[in-house]
């Protein structure tokens, strides 16, 4: 039987218990072997806006991750000079794990806007699954999916948590203010960012 393997992408700036608990959650559901966290140094979507330094963030996600035997940090798009197409990593993948399933791991809203993404249609013929992570309440219109990108449909499973209104933008705001928001991070990676003034505007 073939290893799965989750793919969980993101920029993690900073990684929240919401990430931990959702990757655990699709870990347990979809049977998963390992679930890999993909650090993007520089996404596409996101060129406009400010992230922390890709050191930062490396250091945040291993805090994050120590003690999860069953996750582990990947430092594929690192390695690789970008732009970074979830595509191209899924092929990377492909090609290191040849007789793994890989089960590409997405946000509820990121289902929505896949029709927007680079070549939707190979990237969803490239995975096994597609692994959604939704909240509870939220409504994806699949049959509109469906038309846009066919055979979408056949490879999503949804994945369900509890609500979760986490966000590491709402985090980062919070920082930035001075208000609280300790308790939405592992101790560790709280540390951190108050021992580097991360966030601080």
């Amino acid at each position: 039987m073939p290893e799965r393997i989750g793919i969980f992408g993101g920029t993690f700036d900073p990684p929240h218990l919401g990430h931990l608990i959702l990757a655990s959650e699709a870990h347990a559901q979809l049977k998963l072997a390992r679930l890999l966290w993909v650090l993007t140094p520089i996404p596409p979507h996101k060129l406009n806006q400010p992230i922390s330094s890709l050191d930062h963030r490396l250091a945040m996600v291993k805090l994050a991750l120590k003690g999860e035997s069953a996750f582990e940090l990947s430092m594929i798009e690192v390695e690789r000079s970008g732009p970074h197409y979830t595509l191209d990593t899924i092929r990377v993948f492909s090609s290191r794990y040849p007789n793994a399933d890989l089960i590409l791991l997405l946000g509820g809203d990121s289902l929505r806007d896949l029709p927007t993404w680079h070549r939707p249609a190979d990237l969803v013929a490239a995975c096994r699954q597609i692994g959604v992570m939704r909240r509870p309440g939220d409504s994806i219109d699949m049959a509109s999916l469906e038309k846009k990108i066919p055979g979408l449909n056949s490879k999503v499973k949804f994945v369900e948590a509890p609500l979760l209104e986490i966000a590491s933008s709402e985090i980062r705001r919070r920082a930035a203010r001075g208000l609280p928001f300790r308790y939405y991070l592992l101790p560790a990676v709280y540390q951190y960012i108050q021992k580097h003034k991360l966030y601080k505007s």
